[in-house]
């Protein structure tokens, strides 16, 4: 009688005692519209399979399906700043593009803000400094965004663009080797890696291993690029800029290079800012038209 009542309790003892299980991760929406252009709070894939990256969604009024816009954020080597960071946002570029009929998607990458987890984008060291990998790694994350979100009813399958913000253009560049019918165009604002090479403005930390990682991303790109920097923009400065874009297009990639007039004091963050979009309008809508020109 006594072994019987030992092993009924057995079960409970099991549960007592197993190690706690894995909260589960959910992807979706996680919180109501609201202002402005229906401004949603979603949770997207990310490389690590236990950490659901944060996102915002802006979209137009309707059902659609809309095409879809996914923009990339900027980086930093500082781990401090990255915990930091707030969830990027850039309503001023996501505002122009819902006016445009677009849904716009800002994924929080892995190692920045609240999504947290292991930074996957580290370039390493400055003399040893791996921009091929860091930029891949991005790409990897913005795909993940870009592919979820083109599950959702409300989305058109094909025909969405990139934009990449610094390192967040870096990894969209990475990206150009999509099909082009998934993604019919990149704008890629000030991209690179390694730019205030401790903190001093225009030094870039082992500038021609960056151009030959541009060069690389060429050789396999399918997806034409339009590359926009402006004219004080003391990170990736016009000249430099142009010979990056000059290394992505001599490895095969289709670029159209611009340069943007100056806004503010530092133009690498022109884009954050509500002047920065209406100062690359023209050129934003001159990248985007093809993309409208695709019929649903």
């Amino acid at each position: 009688m006594r072994l019987l009542n030992i092993l009924a309790l057995l079960p409970l003892l099991f549960l007592l005692t197993a190690p706690p299980l894995c909260a589960q991760v959910i992807f979706g929406s996680s919180g109501e519209e609201g202002e402005p252009f229906r401004r949603q709070q979603w949770r997207v894939p990310s490389p690590d399979t236990d950490i659901a990256a944060r996102a915002l969604l802006f979209r137009p009024v309707g059902t659609g399906p809309f095409r879809l816009a996914v923009i990339a954020h900027a980086s930093t080597q500082n781990g401090l700043r990255r915990a930091q960071m707030s969830q990027p946002e850039y309503r001023a570029l996501a505002a122009f593009l819902v006016a445009r009929g677009f849904a716009v998607l800002v994924p929080e990458r892995l190692g920045h803000g609240a999504t947290g987890g292991r930074y996957v984008e580290d370039q390493g060291g400055c003399d040893e400094a791996d921009y091929a990998h860091s930029g891949r790694a991005t790409a990897e994350q913005i795909s993940l965004a870009l592919d979820y979100l083109r599950k959702q009813d409300f989305i058109r399958k094909d025909a969405a663009i990139v934009l990449g913000h610094s390192a967040g253009g870096w990894g969209a560049l990475a990206l150009a080797n999509a099909d082009p019918k998934v993604i019919a165009a990149i704008i890629a604002l000030a991209p690179g890696r390694g730019g205030h090479a401790n903190d001093e403005a225009n030094r870039i930390c082992a500038p021609h291993t960056l151009t030959a990682a541009a060069a690389e991303f060429g050789k396999s790109a399918r997806v034409p690029v339009t590359w926009l920097v402006a004219s004080n923009d003391s990170y990736f400065a016009p000249g430099f800029s142009r010979s990056l874009a000059d290394a992505f297009r001599g490895g095969g990639g289709k670029v159209d290079f611009r340069t943007l007039p100056a806004v503010g004091s530092e133009g690498h963050w022109m884009i954050e800012t509500e002047a920065g979009v209406r100062a690359a309008s023209n050129e934003l809508d001159r990248a985007l038209t093809p993309v409208a020109a695709k019929k649903p």
